[in-house]
């Protein structure tokens, strides 16, 4: 849970959200945003790794 407090608060805020409010196509589109930031953000990465 230390790990978790060390996150920006909107990203606590946004889970609390999903877990709580979010309707099931805003879970889908939540879903969409984040693996393709998470996915782009990790090429990025590793492209500057091995430069």
């Amino acid at each position: 849970m230390k790990d978790f407090d060390r996150y920006p608060k909107v990203m606590k805020k946004l889970l609390r959200y999903i877990k709580q409010d979010a309707s099931i196509d805003q879970l889908e589109q939540f879903k969409k945003e984040l693996d393709y930031a998470i996915q782009r953000r990790t090429m990025i990465i590793k492209k500057t790794s091995q430069n």
